[in-house]
């Protein structure tokens, strides 16, 4: 009877595979060992236009190709924590004989939509449509279409950005302009550490980069290629060459399928882990051919610091609000090696966001507005001064000021020719932390973003304000790692040397939490946010990304589904 059991269950596993995908959208579909979530409420025609069978034969293609490649990934990644993690060893430049470090090689030349890379939009959360239909509006070169750190990965969020991207390409999205006159789309795909859990290829989830960029290539690369405006890409969280490598494995791959010529796919790699600036020269050779240059992010950087060398005394950051900004050695010094980098080898270079939100009206909301505008562009009146072709900013109030900034401070489209053949930067800069000490101030604002960030994503929101700021996951993952680093070692606050303690911070945690308004309205998430803050900063073992933690999280889907 067993035996028997086993045949029928493998022949309605083999009548499913014939049929192909199920026709009914309320199960899962089936589809030659490819496994989707049934559709959440509210996003059926998403799933009927993005979920198509040829889509997800695509993705499971794609996915299958690369197995081996992604693997190693991982591997790589585990491999180089043990290592880090026992002391004995810091990243090193390489050296000797390499092609990326030889020879006159450079990137492939751009578009000509992307000469100009002066102001992107950035955190713009496709699935948050009216924000989304407000950018492609706005008077900016490139829109930062998010998929990692300001949006919230939730099968009904991934399915409403996808499809929100899809009407924009194919010229469908209501109150938007035609793909050729909005802002270029940098598609900006998860980051490795993110799995799609609604999609599984031979039982394994998909990885989130795969998942968002075999989807968007599949349903707007064609249209994208042909309007001359993309596709285009942001890469987040690249930890190296051999993940730049991967990558251009990946474009090739999918141009091939998709018949769209080799070299179409640029990508702009965020050099916001410690490791890729150690290997910026080789991540630009390894995707030469589809390279739209090097980015800085600040806050991901630091944090990429705490987590890979938090366990040593010596790295120990201080508080990031008084002591941690752009004008610090080990940023700066960041930053003039990216654009060294980049303009050596003819690729654009270019700074983070500007997170600062104008907000109110009234005649002391115009004084406080003008201290911000003024507060932001001498941030990026510096960036400009360092060479760099272009940054981010939040709020498109923001843009006609650093659209007219550009317009004083630089007299061309790009920086490019601006090259500094006499800097050099060591090991010693890039890891040189800076002096300083810890406050009080500095850590409850650190536990309020980082708990209110987790809170947001409990109701399917990837950013929020707070205090006059958009806050993501980069403020959320240098927000805890400096409370986990500060506990781990035991350090005194200044003025009143307190140590920070766990209980020091489960009280001030609570405080926060019993005082915020937000408590009131959903005590229950509210609550559930300090309790997950306070396991991941109190970890024995540094949790390396806030998002993937929160991902694999069981509370958090249970919110999704209540």
């Amino acid at each position: 009877m067993a035996a028997d059991a086993a045949t029928v269950r493998r022949l309605r596993v083999l009548s499913r595979v014939i049929a192909g995908v199920r026709k009914n959208n309320a199960s899962a579909k089936t589809l030659w060992n490819v496994e989707v979530e049934a559709v959440p409420p509210g996003a059926e025609e998403a799933h009927r236009i993005l979920l198509t069978t040829a889509a997800l034969s695509f993705v499971a293609d794609l996915t299958r190709t690369f197995e081996h490649g992604i693997q190693e990934l991982y591997r790589r990644r585990a491999q180089s924590k043990c290592e880090f993690a026992d002391g004995r060893r810091l990243p090193a430049f390489r050296h000797g004989d390499n092609s990326a470090a030889s020879g006159d090689w450079r990137v492939a030349p751009v578009p000509s939509r992307l000469t100009n890379r002066h102001v992107d939009l950035g955190d713009v959360s496709p699935a948050d449509i009216d924000h989304f239909r407000a950018a492609l509006k706005a008077d900016v070169q490139g829109i930062q279409v998010d998929f990692d750190d300001g949006h919230c990965p939730t099968w009904g969020n991934q399915l409403a950005g996808l499809l929100a991207v899809y009407r924009a390409v194919h010229g469908t999205l209501e109150g938007a302009p035609p793909i050729t006159e909005c802002p270029v789309l940098m598609l900006r795909p998860r980051a490795w550490n993110m799995a799609e859990r609604n999609l599984l290829v031979d039982g394994k989830e998909v990885p989130g980069a795969v998942f968002d960029f075999a989807l968007l290539m599949f349903h707007c690369g064609h249209i994208l290629a042909a309007n001359r405006s993309g596709p285009f890409f942001y890469l987040s969280k690249v930890e190296g060459a051999f993940e730049a490598r991967l990558w251009n494995e990946i474009f090739v791959w999918a141009q091939d399928a998709l018949r769209i010529p080799r070299g179409t796919i640029k990508a702009c790699v965020l050099i916001e882990n410690i490791l890729s600036s150690f290997e910026m020269e080789e991540i630009l050779y390894e995707l030469r051919e589809h390279s739209l240059g090097l980015n800085c992010g600040i806050w991901d950087y630091a944090a990429s610091i705490i987590a890979k060398f938090g366990d040593r005394k010596e790295f120990v950051l201080p508080d990031r609000n008084k002591y941690v900004n752009m004008e610090k050695h080990f940023l700066v010094s960041y930053m003039r090696l990216v654009v060294q980098t980049c303009h050596r080898r003819g690729a654009h270079a270019t700074g983070g966001m500007a997170a600062f939100v104008v907000e109110g009206d009234g005649r002391y909301a115009k004084a406080k507005e003008k201290l911000i505008v003024d507060k932001v562009c001498q941030a990026k009146l510096q960036e400009i001064q360092h060479g760099v072709d272009g940054f981010m900013v939040y709020d498109l109030r923001l843009v006609p000021y650093v659209n007219q900034l550009w317009e004083c401070a630089a007299a061309d489209v790009n920086q490019l020719s601006v090259i500094h053949p006499a800097l050099v930067v060591s090991r010693e800069d890039l890891l040189q932390m800076p002096a300083g000490g810890v406050t009080e101030e500095g850590l409850r604002h650190n536990i309020a973003v980082a708990v209110l960030f987790v809170f947001h994503w409990f109701k399917g929101r990837g950013h929020f304000f707070y205090r006059g700021c958009v806050e993501d996951s980069a403020t959320a993952e240098i927000s805890r790692s400096q409370v986990w680093q500060w506990i781990r070692h035991q350090v005194c606050m200044e003025k009143t040397n307190v140590m920070v303690t766990k209980h020091l911070v489960k009280q001030l945690t609570t405080e926060f939490v019993q005082q915020h308004p937000f408590c009131k309205a959903d005590v229950t998430k509210m609550q559930a946010a300090a309790e997950v803050f306070m396991d991941i900063v109190t970890r024995r073992e540094f949790p390396d990304f806030i998002t993937t933690y929160l991902n694999q999280c069981p509370i958090f889907w249970h919110f999704q589904r209540v």
